[in-house]
């Protein structure tokens, strides 16, 4: 056979297509047309292909009569005949039947204009279905039909060519179309034939331009596993994860990468030696080290950005690199479903309203819902008839013969997969928990047990056992009322930062330290510097904490930077107060290797914590490891939001000492808008207030600490409970003058506490005191919201007042 021009009928070339031609080839080869077309000038790039159109499946079917013999099978389903046997006799209809001679030919004359495009002789391809239905819009066709990579060969790529149309009809796509009532020959397939990238020899993954969980728009989620990117999709492997700050990711002199967490990445797919894939055990070295360098994440979030901005919407885009030539590809894009279609104008919250035990199980949070059941542990899919409608599923991995079974579950548990694996992908569509990754749940979880799936408690789900009682709360946030307080929150764990972009909060009035470095660092950062004061065992698991770094003061600036990074970006460009460490020296003790570093107190609470360690000799190089952390999210990543807040400072040549410090440290205020607040929780704070105005931009009262200080109350003690009180007129006169005096020196001043949220009269006291500020848990926002909304009211009705 000659080459000749291709029959566009049958065969359509990448470059030819866009997203108008859904009807004609699907929404995945559409949408390569479109990238090709629109996106291939900017510098993205798409490997070559062409599709199959849906007019040539029709083809298919009217020749030889093989629409009819299918109809006949469906009718047998319609009668009563098993789904399963009716899909298999479909399959094997499809594939014995050859393809029409026309459609064969031009298959073959794209792939040799492929061969001849790009200097092989036969290309290596992947094999791709995508299902369409020209009247029938609202269909989701997604993972319904199969892929086959590594396809080389004209008579290879024919064979792939049938299996994808067969796969028109496995069970899963004929359970779907049953179920949402759409004809089984209404739908047709196209097959999209592209170009392999040889990421089995580097990775490949998944960006999504916004947070899958939480929907915050501000970010560009990158996972990435080694070899084919199938292992990721389908959740066999746990993979990488990289977190890219769009608002800063286009300046060159800024580092946009606000987080990385490394997977563990234990299976890869590659190539088989007899052809299609194969799936291996990853080395020791390949678990623990990063798929991509920052240079590559910062180019796929730029493509990524480009597809979103091109597409005018949320886009989640399959990306491979090719370990040949070391270059970045694109090779899907599709519009994001799940969050991008949900209200941001409502807020929805889960709690459990008593303290859990120990879980059972954690993974990846899925979702922020609570879910409860009896365990059902299953190897396989089953009949629906046998699984029990509300109950937990429990399985390793899931694929698009689970989804039946997956719509009756309350809550999802497997043993592998991230946050882009099918478990994961499927549970957002249904709004069911899921936690993903666990490793163990398939043994932990006995069948049968009820239990309860928490995605409520940050990026971490956890299983725990039991029916927990638990409560939901729907906040219509365009009813919260305005006001002239600034009304903030405080966050402490960064992985649950995002959850809370909805709330119109005016930024973060508290952010502690103390909760990264317990939970993310995990090191007395001491026993970083000086691991010679350890002992063996100490070292031995430090080494395993900082596999990869040389430099173990770098590994504390890196996590705790980066922790602080989520919660900066989380309310950007609004501030964000980073209270610096203030651990009490038996907390410090409990970290890995603190004991060697701290000293035994009567009364820690009183003792060596906040400002007076930054400048002794046996924590100065600590602190350095925090500043070194604060300018790096400020200066080099660009979140200059951040303002650092000096805990319990008792003197002002104390106030002297620590500002030295940090501008030793490259951290001096005023330079690239440096604030620097201090804690007024001392009464020294209030009787020398315009002296340490001088000093600090701001302060931040911490109520706990001023009440005990000022009433000589130790606020632990259950004897004198009744005593302790931020209303006794002490201290409400302390807030008093500490707002007129720092007022006149232009200094604000706001709150930081539990107390505005559970006594509106005491923060009716605030805002009558003229507090600039008052911060509060993300859960207690909207009733502190309302309370200083009343206060003001109150305070405008005063003659005089409202003027």
């Amino acid at each position: 056979m000659e080459d000749t021009a291709v029959p566009t009928e049958w065969v359509v070339p990448f470059t030819e297509l866009g997203r108008h031609d859904i009807g004609r080839v699907g929404g995945k080869n559409a949408s390569l047309g479109e990238l090709t077309n629109r996106l291939g000038a900017a510098g993205i790039r798409i490997p070559p292909g062409f599709a199959t159109t849906a007019g040539a499946y029709r083809e298919l079917l009217a020749d030889g009569s093989l629409g009819t013999r299918t109809q006949a099978q469906i009718d047998r389903l319609h009668e009563g005949a098993r789904l399963d046997e009716v899909g298999a006799r479909i399959r094997a209809l499809f594939l014995a039947e050859p393809l029409p001679p026309a459609l064969r030919d031009a298959v073959l004359v794209a792939y040799r204009r492929l061969a001849q495009d790009t200097g092989v002789e036969t290309p290596v391809v992947a094999v791709r279905s995508s299902a369409t239905a020209e009247d029938l819009p609202e269909a989701s066709f997604a993972g319904q039909q199969e892929t086959y990579l590594n396809v080389r060969g004209a008579e290879a790529l024919l064979r792939a060519c049938t299996r994808c149309y067969a796969s028109l009809f496995t069970d899963r796509a004929i359970d779907y179309r049953e179920r949402m009532g759409f004809g089984h020959l209404s739908v047709a397939l196209s097959v999209g034939i592209q170009i392999m990238v040889r990421s089995d020899l580097a990775g490949a993954g998944v960006a999504f331009t916004l947070d899958p969980e939480t929907g915050f728009p501000d970010v560009i989620v990158v996972s990435a596993a080694w070899g084919l990117g199938e292992t990721v999709v389908s959740g066999r492997v746990d993979p990488d994860e990289y977190t890219v700050f769009k608002p800063r990711m286009n300046d060159p002199a800024l580092d946009p990468v606000i987080d990385v967490r490394i997977g563990t990445k234990r299976v890869k797919t590659v190539y088989a030696d007899t052809g299609l894939t194969r799936t291996v055990d990853t080395s020791d070295g390949e678990q623990s080290r990063r798929v991509l360098d920052d240079t590559d994440i910062r180019t796929l979030a730029r493509w990524a950005g480009a597809v979103e901005e091109h597409y005018g919407c949320p886009m989640d885009v399959e990306w491979a690199k090719d370990g040949l030539t070391g270059e970045l590809w694109i090779v899907q894009a599709r519009p994001e479903t799940v969050q991008s279609h949900r209200r941001t104008t409502t807020l929805t919250r889960r709690r459990l309203t008593v303290t859990p035990g120990e879980p059972q199980a954690t993974g990846v949070a899925v979702g922020e819902a609570i879910g409860q059941g009896p365990v059902v542990a299953l190897d396989a899919p089953v009949d629906l008839d046998h699984f029990p409608q509300g109950g937990v599923l429990v399985t390793g991995v899931t694929d698009p013969d689970w989804e039946p079974v997956m719509k009756r579950a309350a809550a999802i548990v497997t043993d592998h997969g991230g946050r882009t694996s099918h478990a994961a992908i499927v549970s957002r569509e249904l709004g069911v928990p899921a936690v993903v990754g666990t490793g163990n749940g398939t043994r932990a979880l006995d069948d049968g047990r009820p239990v309860t799936v928490s995605c409520a408690e940050g990026a971490t789900g956890r299983v725990y056992d039991g029916l927990l009682p638990y409560e939901e709360t729907l906040t219509d946030l365009a009813e919260l009322p305005a006001t002239r307080t600034r009304v903030m929150v405080n966050l402490a764990d960064p992985s649950a930062a995002f959850r809370w972009w909805r709330l119109p909060a005016d930024g973060v009035g508290l952010a502690r330290l103390e909760f990264i470095v317990a939970h993310q660092v995990k090191v007395h950062p001491m026993a970083l510097l000086h691991p010679e004061r350890l002992g063996r065992h100490d070292r031995q698991v430090i080494e395993r904490i900082t596999e990869g770094y040389s430099d173990h003061g770098q590994y504390f600036v890196d996590r705790l930077a980066r922790g602080i990074a989520r919660i900066a970006a989380s309310r950007w460009p609004a501030p964000v107060v980073v209270r610096t460490s203030d651990f009490k020296t038996n907390e410090y003790a409990k970290l890995l290797g603190g004991r060697p570093f701290e000293p035994d107190e009567a009364n820690p609470m009183i003792g060596w914590r906040g400002a007076s360690r930054y400048y002794s000799d046996g924590y100065r190089e600590g602190f350095a490891l925090e500043c070194r952390a604060l300018r790096q999210v400020r200066d080099g990543m660009g979140l200059t939001n951040v303002v650092a807040m000096i805990p319990f400072c008792r003197t002002l040549g104390e106030a002297d000492h620590v500002l030295a410090v940090m501008a030793e440290e490259g951290l001096v205020r005023g330079e690239n808008g440096l604030r620097v607040y201090v804690m007024a929780e001392i009464p020294a704070n209030i009787v020398l207030a315009e002296d340490f105005a001088k000093r600090f931009d701001g302060f931040s009262i911490g109520s706990n600490d001023l009440t005990q200080l000022t009433l000589g109350v130790d606020r632990d003690s259950e004897a004198l409970a009744h005593v302790f009180d931020e209303r006794d007129p002490a201290v409400v006169r302390s807030i008093q003058a500490l707002v007129t005096r720092a007022h006149a020196a232009g200094r604000p001043v706001g709150l930081c506490g539990q107390r505005p949220s559970d006594d509106p009269a005491f923060t009716a006291l605030l805002v009558e005191a003229g507090l600039d500020s008052i911060s509060v848990a993300p859960d207690s926002f909207e009733a502190v919201k309302r309370h200083v909304a009343r206060a003001e009211a109150v305070l405008d009705e005063e003659p005089g007042r409202g003027e």
